[in-house]
């Protein structure tokens, strides 16, 4: 599943029209509708009714959009886990009684993170 393809139909379900889901997106009306329709074909359902005043969920685009939006969390989540600054640092430490340990004890007590165990 195209996940540009997934954002754009969730752009077009919270904005209601594909214009301004075009406009939030910064592509053209024309790529948010590619993008819906490809994504309607590999799926084999309509997920949108078009009328005169925008685009309203089919019962099948309301039951893919919860689910689309969970794909775009795991999405964000999978790119942070790798961001550089973004892990935690281990550190193994053979002794206590080596000054490393005494150190890193120290740093750790003067700055606690959100992922401390004392």
């Amino acid at each position: 599943m195209d996940l540009n393809a997934v954002r754009t139909f969730v752009a077009v379900a919270d904005a209601g029209q594909f214009q301004e889901a075009a406009a939030d997106l910064s592509i053209t009306q024309q790529a948010v509708s590619k993008r819906v329709a490809a994504l309607e074909k590999d799926l084999g359902v309509r997920l949108f009714a078009r009328t005169a005043r925008g685009a309203r969920l089919t019962v099948d685009g309301q039951a893919l959009l919860p689910h689309a939006r969970a794909l775009l969390q795991a999405e964000e989540r999978a790119a942070a886990s790798v961001r550089p600054g973004r892990r935690a640092l281990r550190v193994d430490v053979i002794s206590r009684r080596l000054a490393p340990g005494g150190l890193l004890r120290g740093f750790h007590r003067a700055h606690p993170g959100p992922n401390s165990t004392s």
